[in-house]
This record gives structure tokens, sequence and C-alpha cells, in this order.
């Protein structure tokens, strides 16, 4: 088959992408970076908002639209709580939920290959009781489609938390992990195929177990050994993590961080700033502790990035809490900060809450916050400049200017997640190159390189 990828959310949903896209090489289909040259179409889809479901329905109308002759696949959150509405948009053959995630490119082979339009959602299927490892599908084979750079590797998926605005515990089950020794493996064959850096992705990766046994040391425990494991047996470059629970900090954990193969850079949720707002919102932790949490990291880990989600106008937010969430954001001097203005989600204890916020003050609030986001950007970038960072270059595009001479802009992340462009003409994709930070931008910095490596 000729298959067209796409999806919409979170990193899982990437990680998800990416490992399809392999075995679907694996089996011997084509992908095609054109929704019109497809005979099928893959949508990953979101709903950790009211919005985000609305964009997964938006962008399947939009699919079908572009392509009346291709069969598509909705997967993902939101078709996993909506399968029945899911299947009745247009040129939708199959819906497999989030239980069946696994198995969506053998359904999709089996199925649509034979034209069997079939649907496979089963009633929107949760695994109220699931537990333990996940069955992944190994992963014995990679070719290479484009530029290896940075993969995704899935690990953990799955909550246990109610946190009263999010439905994802609902939309992907309870927690349960990966076997270790499946993910290291599959590392080793991202490392063959040419990747530089690995991100360890999960709903929430601290949560992370070793086997089935879920006790507060396996659960402390199962991050560090998974780490530790794929440091001393894979030749990865960088490895980066996502999604750290904050109250899941300790000392054992970031002493890794003292092996220079990962990243200095934690995802650590704060969701609000206001210590009355997270009781609301079921958060297990207060802003002080939060605090404390990024001082601890910071003391051990130098010039590490710490990024973060924060929502706006959650209901009952006063001014008040909303000053101090804006003044508490201001003074944590956050690396990248993700702004969300609240949206109720039907399904979620929030969407119950009296004093929802209007949308006007929603909006306004918004802002702020977003002034303050690019702010806190901006400064942790200006901190680096006429310092030496490497960077991994990933993309490029052709430059403007030198006369045609064959010079690229390209752009990549350091360890410490800044953003960083420069020109080269020579190749640099794929490649870990140290470059000097020249000055703050939009959204990261502009770096120069060395003058063996281009004579910028």
């Amino acid at each position: 088959m000729r298959v067209y990828l796409q999806t919409l959310g979170c990193k899982l949903n990437e990680s998800e992408l990416e490992s399809w896209a392999r075995d679907f090489i694996a089996r011997g289909d084509e992908l095609v970076d054109d929704p019109r040259r497809a005979e099928t179409i893959v949508l990953n889809t979101c709903t950790v908002t009211s919005q985000a479901a609305r964009k997964s329905r938006n962008l399947a109308r939009h699919l079908a639209r572009t392509n009346a002759d291709a069969q598509i696949v909705l997967t993902g959150c939101y078709a996993t709580l909506s399968s029945e509405q899911a299947s009745r948009l247009p040129n939708v053959a199959l819906v497999v939920p989030n239980a069946d995630k696994e198995e969506l490119v053998r359904l999709a082979g089996e199925r649509l290959h034979a034209m069997d339009f079939q649907l496979v959602a089963n009633g929107c299927r949760v695994p109220e009781a699931v537990s333990g490892e996940l069955d992944f599908p190994p992963r014995t084979e990679i070719r290479k489609s484009g530029l290896c750079t940075r993969a995704f590797v899935k690990i953990q998926d799955g909550c246990n938390m109610a946190c009263t605005y999010c439905i994802i515990p609902l939309a992907r089950g309870r927690a349960r992990s990966r076997p270790q020794s499946e993910i290291v493996d599959e590392i080793r064959v991202l490392v063959d195929a040419g990747y530089q850096e690995v991100i360890l992705t999960g709903v929430q990766i601290s949560d992370y177990r070793l086997g089935e046994r879920e006790t507060e040391r396996n659960r402390l425990r199962g991050l560090c050994d998974l780490i530790g494991d794929i440091l001393q047996n894979t030749a990865l470059p960088r490895l980066r993590l996502t999604s750290i629970a904050p109250w899941d900090l300790d000392a054992e954990l970031l002493d890794l961080f003292s092996d220079a193969r990962v990243c200095r850079h934690l995802h650590l949720s704060l969701q609000s700033g206001s210590s009355t707002v997270l009781r609301r919102m079921r958060r297990p932790y207060s802003a002080e502790q939060f605090a404390d949490a990024v001082a601890m990291a910071r003391a051990k880990i130098p010039d590490v990035a710490i990024t973060t989600d924060v929502i706006v106008g959650f209901p009952g937010e006063a001014e008040v809490e909303f000053r101090e969430s804006v003044e508490f954001v201001e003074r944590m001097n956050f690396a990248r900060i993700h702004v969300f203005s609240y949206s109720p989600r039907e399904g979620t204890l929030a969407a119950q809450l009296p004093l929802h916020v209007a949308d006007e003050i929603k909006d306004a609030r918004h802002k702020i916050m977003q002034r303050v986001a690019d702010a806190s950007l901006r400064r942790f970038a200006e901190t680096f400049v006429g310092q030496t960072l490497n960077v991994l270059y990933e993309e490029q595009t052709p430059s403007p200017d030198r006369g045609g001479m064959g010079w690229g802009v390209w752009s990549g992340y350091t360890d410490n997640y800044i953003r960083v462009v420069t020109r080269s003409r020579e190749n640099l994709g794929n490649r870990i190159v140290p470059t000097r930070i020249v000055e703050a931008v939009e959204d990261g910095a502009r770096g120069e390189l060395d003058v063996s490596i281009s004579n910028f």
C-alpha cells in the first residue's frame, strides 16, 4: 500500500506514528508525503480538549476531501472515546482504539488490503484493569526514510492519576510499561540506522515500572534502571527524557544527568502557579513544592532546560490566582512554556465545576501568559550567548543570500533544548556540531560554526 501518516497532539502520538512508519516500511509498504498519492491514510487523533477533538474531526474531513479515493484509518484518543462518531466520518474504513494500537499496521494490512471495511473499534474498549507490561511487537528492521536524527521511543502508556481537567486516563487506560529489554533492543536498532538522539516518551515516563509489581520501589527505580541500561548497553549519542512528574524527581534520577549523553532537559508540567488552582486541578503538589523540585534539578544539572505546560482560565480562577500564576512563572525562568487556555472536556470533573471563566477573559489571560513565555524563552537563550554548545542539526532550507553558492540555513537543537539556526555550505544533517551562540532570536538562537567546519 501507499500510506500517508498524520498526527495531532502529544509527543506520545508522534512516537506511535514513527513506530508505525517503521513497521509499514518493514512490511514492504511505501510511505508518501502527500495524502493525494496515498491509498491508505492513517490519522492519530487527539481529544485532550474539546478543541482538539474538533481539530481531529476537521482534519479527517480535510483528508477525505483531499483524496476521495483513499481509505482512512482513525486511531488515537478521539477515535477511542468517540468511536461511533469517528466511524461515520467520510472515507473512514477502520477505527482502531488505543487498546489495539500496537496491532494497527497488521490490521490495516490485512483488512484494508483485502478491501474489508469492517469497523474494529469494538465499542470504545477502555482497558480499566490493564497493568504491568505492554505487548509491543519487536522492531527488527528499520529502513531509512529521509534524514535520521531524532527518534521517539514509547516506554509507557496510560495514567493512574485523577486530575480534574484530564481525559487521558479514560482514553489511554491505566498505566502500564513496556519491557525494558525490548526498549533497549529497539534503541540499538535505531542507533544502527543512524539516529543520533532518542526521546523516551509516554504519558508520564517517571511512572515507568520494572515488571508487573507496581510497588513504590519499582515506580521510583524503574526509569533509573532503564536509563542506566540504555547508557551501558547502547552506543546512543544522545538520550532525552520527557514528561517527568515533579514529585518523582529525586537524587538518583538527577545523578544520571552527569553522563554527557543524557540531555540537560527536563519537562515538568506545572499547569498553574497558584496553589489553590492546583488543588482544584487535583495536582499532588503546591507551587512551593514545584519550585523546590526545580531548584533541586538546577543544583544537580548545570544549565539544565526546564520546560513546562501552563493552563489559564481554569474554572474558578480568580484574578488574584491568575496573577499568582503569572508571577510564579516569571520567577521560574523556564526555558520553554506551552500555554493553553482551559477548554471544558466532557467526561472530566472540571467540566462540571462552577464559575467557568468567560472566553474573552481566557483569551486576555492567554496573551499575558504567552508574553511571559516568549520573554522566558529569550532570556534562557541569551544566557548562552558567547558559549559554544553542541547542536544536532536536523533540517535545511535554501539560503536566499550568498549568491546561490550552495549555502543553506540549518536548524537543530542543543542538548538543553535551544533551537539554533546557522548557515553552512556543508551538509550538517544528522551531525552534532560545536556551535557558538551569537544572539537570541524569536524561537531560540543564531549560531556560528567553527571556521574549520564552514567559512561562515
